[in-house]
């Protein structure tokens, strides 16, 4: 029971602290921040971890915490894949010019981009499995859209070049949202070999991580939107993370209306003979 309750009580505290967010300002933003990030990474690892078991939680460490410090360092050093920046000194302490706290946001939102990719395709031979690693793939780097221009907005990272940029959205290279969907197409490929067979599987349990992707759509538009002044990436994100957030509300709506369909008692026969009559 405490192990299905923990990534609903570590949902509660995540949402509380991003409503906090736009409240706040300064070095408590910076703060609050980071909070967020570990929270998200926490909530994503211990689901993978009592949903799973440890050798999923294992795998999204190694592929999404180490291969999102390894493609980060890379592109401090070189440029590839995601253009020439660098960070600020806001975000905490710095390995290889890359603060520590970035690779586990890469996890926080890995995990629920896979599921939601898991529920919504079926696994039927070799498609199936590439249209997870690519629904997947969207849907983690689609959230991108959202993140760097609130992140840059905030002045913790900057490019040296930040052209061609998308409409609306200056500072911030074409080439970066390129960088975030090559990267993510290998995480998600690396993640089901290395997590295992039941990561390939969904069911009840996973509704947390569906509540969390849903939540950070959601909650990213109208922050955007409302709160900081950021009406572009508002449309932009709300355009590409709707690729995988609409047909998993579909798809969640659907499973509800038919567990009420199933839960119905049948009608009396009696009653079905009045009702042909």
């Amino acid at each position: 029971m405490i192990h299905r309750r923990l990534p609903w009580v570590l949902l509660a505290v995540l949402v509380l602290a991003q409503i906090c967010y736009p409240l706040a300002g300064g070095v408590t933003r910076n703060r609050l921040t980071v909070a967020t990030v570990l929270l998200g990474w926490l909530l994503s690892v211990a689901h993978a971890a009592v949903s799973r078991g440890p050798r999923a939680a294992a795998a999204l460490v190694a592929v999404a915490t180490g291969g999102g410090f390894a493609i980060e360092a890379l592109g401090v050093a070189t440029g590839f894949p995601f253009g020439s920046y660098d960070y600020s000194g806001q975000l905490g302490p710095k390995l290889a010019g890359v603060p520590l706290i970035i690779p586990l946001a890469w996890t926080w939102m890995a995990w629920p981009a896979w599921l939601a990719a898991v529920r919504l395709v079926r696994p039927v031979g070799w498609r199936g499995a590439a249209g997870r690693v690519a629904l997947g793939a969207v849907g983690l780097a689609a959230w991108d859209l959202f993140l760097d221009p609130q992140m840059v907005a905030e002045g913790h990272w900057r490019w040296l070049d930040a052209t061609p940029a998308l409409p609306g959205l200056p500072g911030i290279p074409v080439s970066n949202h390129l960088g975030w969907l090559l990267f993510a197409v290998l995480l998600m490929a690396a993640l089901r070999p290395l997590a295992g067979p039941a990561a390939g599987r969904t069911g009840p349990a996973d509704l947390p991580m569906y509540a969390l992707y849903l939540w950070t759509y959601a909650s990213s538009v109208l922050a955007h939107a409302v709160f900081l002044d950021l009406p572009a990436s508002a449309l932009w994100g709300a355009a590409g993370m709707a690729v995988v957030a609409v047909p998993l509300a579909v798809a969640l709506g659907r499973g509800r209306a038919d567990r009420t369909d199933r839960a119905r008692p049948a009608p009396e026969p009696a009653a079905e003979a009045d009702a042909t009559r």
